[in-house]
This record gives structure tokens, C-alpha cells and sequence, in this order.
């Protein structure tokens, strides 16, 4: 003999089906979210770039521990590390992934008293850049590189393009 539903309630045969989607695209996702991370931390944009804190994806990497920052493509090491100066106390510059937004290559600060900036290359929020400036004293939060090294950055780094701060 067949098994039928009819004995038991439409609303309950409702909430069962409901609970069994529901459970059934729980399972689903959570698959593909482990499935995600998986993924994520065996490609090679997890593995990093010899010699740098900064993945393969980076188009420009800075460790603000060690003074240093590089330009990569495609995973390779291009320039660096050059020697930088970054956020001091209370102006610290913010780490974490950026994407370039702007370029100036007159830029003057219009928070600090129209000081230059020549050769910025702005990733992150509040006007941080990349630029030209004294290598020796701390800055209020922005990447400061020495003359050359900066038309380099200014020169290679596009719209767009990733920056990580570590």
C-alpha cells in the first residue's frame, strides 16, 4: 500500500516541507561558504608575495613595522622595498586593504596648511596617500617616499588598483 499524506493536516504538511527548505538551504550555504573559504585560502592571491606581508593580489604593499613599502604585479616583487615614513601618534596610518581613487602629481594639503604632496596617489579614506616628502619624521598618516621612489609609485599605480597596509 502506498504512503499518503491525507491523514495528516495541510498546515502541518506546510510547516514540514518549510523546515525541510529551510534546513535543506541551510546546508546549502553553509557548503558554499566552506567551499568559499576553501577556494580563497588555496588561490594564489592568499599565498603572498615573497619577501613582502602583502598577498599576490597587491598592486603596492606597505609593513608599517619595518619602514617599507613595494610595487608588484602579478605577484612579483617590481620595486622595493624602498624605504618610507608613515603615521605618527594620533595620526596613524590606517591599515588594511585600499584601492587607489585619485592621482595629483602637484597635490597641496588643504589640512595642513597647504603643505606639498608632490606625486600623490590617494588609497585611503581622509586623504592619505603616497608622496614625496621627509623620510625622517613621521607624517599625519600618509606614505611618504623619497623623490624618485615616488614618480615610480606615481607613475605605476592606476585607478583602481589594490594597496595593502600592514
Amino acid at each position: 500500500m502506498a504512503h499518503t499524506n491525507r491523514s495528516i493536516p495541510r498546515t502541518t504538511r506546510r510547516t514540514r516541507r518549510r523546515r525541510a527548505l529551510a534546513g535543506a538551504s541551510a546546508v546549502l550555504l553553509i557548503g558554499l561558504g566552506t567551499a568559499g573559504t576553501a577556494l580563497a585560502t588555496s588561490s594564489d592571491e592568499a599565498d603572498g608575495t615573497d619577501g613582502t606581508p602583502c598577498s599576490a593580489a597587491a598592486r603596492a604593499c606597505v609593513d608599517l613595522e619595518n619602514h617599507q613599502a613595494w610595487l608588484m604585479e602579478d605577484g612579483r616583487v617590481t620595486l622595493g622595498p624602498v624605504e618610507v615614513s608613515h603615521g605618527g601618534q594620533g595620526t596613524e596610518t590606517p591599515t588594511g586593504d585600499f584601492e587607489v581613487y585619485a592621482k595629483e602629481k602637484d597635490h597641496y594639503s588643504a589640512e595642513y596648511d597647504g603643505a606639498p604632496m608632490p606625486w600623490s596617489v590617494f588609497f585611503a579614506p581622509g586623504g592619505i596617500a603616497f608622496h614625496e616628502g621627509d623620510r625622517d619624521a613621521a607624517s599625519a598618516g600618509c606614505v611618504r617616499l623619497k623623490s624618485k621612489d615616488a614618480t615610480v609609485f606615481f607613475g605605476n599605480l592606476s585607478m583602481h588598483d589594490r594597496v595593502e597596509v600592514r
